[in-house]
């Protein structure tokens, strides 16, 4: 018999043992133990759990469990991919938990739900949840508990009544949504009386000390890997970017306070490290971060960083993760249209991006990755010239370096700029394109599925009425036909596909999520829509898809 992956971990903390009235919690993961051991939020959050002496947690994976409790009281779920819905669903079945929350009773646990995919937006999977919480973990987990341990022994209504009560907190059986037709959009959100929040808001976490590996495993889709979250956020704010407008104001952790005893800490178990955030070299301090890991007792470590802002991606880190094992690094520039990089707010010039590579290069990397997009409002024909153009200038500036090329489509996404953009129709023919032109130039293009962006943004901006189609599709398997197939069969139900994915949706509309409040309020993403749509061509129309 294999032996347990539990068996392999190395703890950077340690678990208080649980009083005797201990709140029985499962904190389950919707994937299985090495990726969900990967995941920084889902160590973090259970690490959290684990070392509160009011708490019994057990932790659930889909391939593997701890000992769960025969009458757990609380079922957590982190979600940090959208198709892991799925998995969500079997894994309340094999606990013989009702998937809908209407079916629930005394009997059950009140299932909660946190992550990147319910802090967007909730409303596909709302059904499915009691409690689901908006924001960041290190302020509502122990608003969670705390306010559930008021209640406990409550009966399960007002249990959700007060639990609705705690900012941050949503209680989506509390809201009754109603549409303009069966077929139409969202007519109107209100809480079901008096007492409920009309509005919730996300909560934030301001401090400047941010999260880092609680354990390190073997057994981890990143083998061994210790991780450290360096900034959260991105300053930049282009306007499609979720990671940027979701989670402002764009934070740094502290080197001396934070960040370099939590590497310190981390290096005593392993030689490993990764360091996190959307925009990780915009620290203001990141200089002196990779100088302290330029120190003689690190140079066994190998360094793994996330994306980089383009211009900063000078010889001198290049060289700093070539000492440490790295081979490549990897930048976003969404497009070779300057043009098109300032519709969207991304303040970047191609000169750079060339510099970049030519630094990458000098440096000792021996490879550069981009993140590309197509169909972003306002994208005409020139952008992908310009993009393949580009890419060439790099290759003759850069020679020897290798390019890849990754591309996906423009996904639009709540609370952002470009929330009300559709999928543009023609996106896929224009990774075809891209695919055509960049191949026979040495440079190895790879296009994110189109069909995977169509499911993406359907979920994006989806109402609550889609989670009977999800209960169907999981039987139909994650292919777009599978979709399009629950769509048939709920004909007369909801929307079609096109409504959700490719139309635009008008500016002064009600949104699925229009009751939760992120970092900006919607007059404010109007005024970035505004900026962006100000720079589009002339014959463009204010909000076009189909060019």
């Amino acid at each position: 018999m294999p032996e347990s992956p539990f068996a392999a971990e190395r703890l950077l903390f340690t678990p208080t043992t649980p009083e005797s009235d201990a709140i029985p919690v499962i904190f389950a993961f919707p994937n299985e133990y090495s990726v969900g051991i990967t995941s920084l939020g889902y160590q973090v959050v259970w690490a959290t759990l684990a070392t509160r002496s009011d708490v019994q947690v057990s932790r659930l994976f889909t391939d593997v469990q701890e000992s769960l409790p025969a009458n757990p009281e609380l079922l957590g779920f982190s979600l940090s991919w959208e198709l892991d819905y799925v998995n969500i669903l079997n894994q309340l079945e094999s606990l013989e938990i009702p998937i809908e929350t209407r079916d629930r009773t005394a009997e059950h646990p009140l299932v909660f739900g946190g992550g990147p995919v319910l802090t967007a937006n909730p409303e596909p999977f709302a059904d499915f949840f009691d409690v689901i919480l908006l924001g960041d973990g290190e302020i509502l987990l122990a608003a969670l508990i705390e306010g559930y341990k008021t209640i406990r022994h409550a009966d399960r209504a007002t249990q959700l009544r007060q639990l609705a009560k705690i900012p941050g907190i949503y209680i989506p059986s509390l809201y009754e949504v109603t549409y303009h037709s069966a077929e139409a959009g969202v007519a109107d959100i209100q809480a079901i009386d008096s007492d409920i929040p009309a509005q919730i808001d996300k909560q934030t976490y301001r401090g400047n000390v941010l999260s880092a590996s609680t354990v390190v495993t073997e057994k981890a889709a990143w083998e061994n890997i210790y991780m450290v979250e360096v900034v959260r956020s991105c300053p930049e704010m282009c306007r499609f970017c979720l990671a940027s407008y979701l989670t402002l104001p764009f934070r740094t952790a502290s080197v001396e306070e934070s960040l370099i005893p939590a590497i310190d800490r981390g290096l005593q178990v392993t030689d490993r490290l990764g360091l996190l955030g959307a925009s990780v070299t915009q620290h203001p301090e990141f200089e002196s971060l990779l100088d302290y890991l330029n120190r003689p007792e690190y140079d066994h470590v190998r360094l793994s960083i996330a994306s980089v802002r383009t211009n900063t991606v000078t010889a001198k880190l290049a060289e700093t993760l070539v000492k440490h094992d790295t081979k490549s690094v990897t930048i976003a520039v969404e497009t070779g249209s300057d043009r098109l990089r300032q519709i969207i707010n991304k303040k970047l010039l191609n000169q750079e991006i060339i510099q970049a590579a030519i630094n990458a290069k000098a440096g000792g990397l021996s490879s550069l990755k981009l993140y590309g997009m197509v169909g972003l409002p306002d994208e005409q024909t020139e952008d992908l010239a310009q993009t393949v153009a580009m890419m060439q200038q790099i290759k003759k500036a850069a020679p020897g370096l290798r390019l890849t090329l990754g591309c996906s489509t423009f996904v639009p996404k709540a609370h952002t700029p470009f929330q009300w953009f559709g999928v543009n129709r023609q996106a896929e023919k224009r990774l075809q394109f891209l695919q055509k032109q960049l191949r026979p130039h040495g440079i190895d293009f790879r296009p994110e599925s189109y069909n995977w962006s169509v499911i993406q943004a359907l979920l994006s901006r989806g109402d609550r009425r889609l989670s009977q189609l999800l209960k169907l599709t999981r039987h139909y398997g994650d292919s777009l036909g599978s979709y399009r197939r629950a769509f048939k069969e709920l004909r007369g139900q909801l929307p079609d596909l096109d409504f959700y994915v490719h139309s635009d949706w008008q500016p002064g509309q009600l949104l699925p999520w229009s009751h939760l409040q992120a970092a900006l309020p919607p007059a404010t993403l109007l005024k970035h829509l505004a900026s962006a749509t100000d720079q589009f061509t002339p014959t463009a129309a204010i909000l076009c898809t189909s060019s």
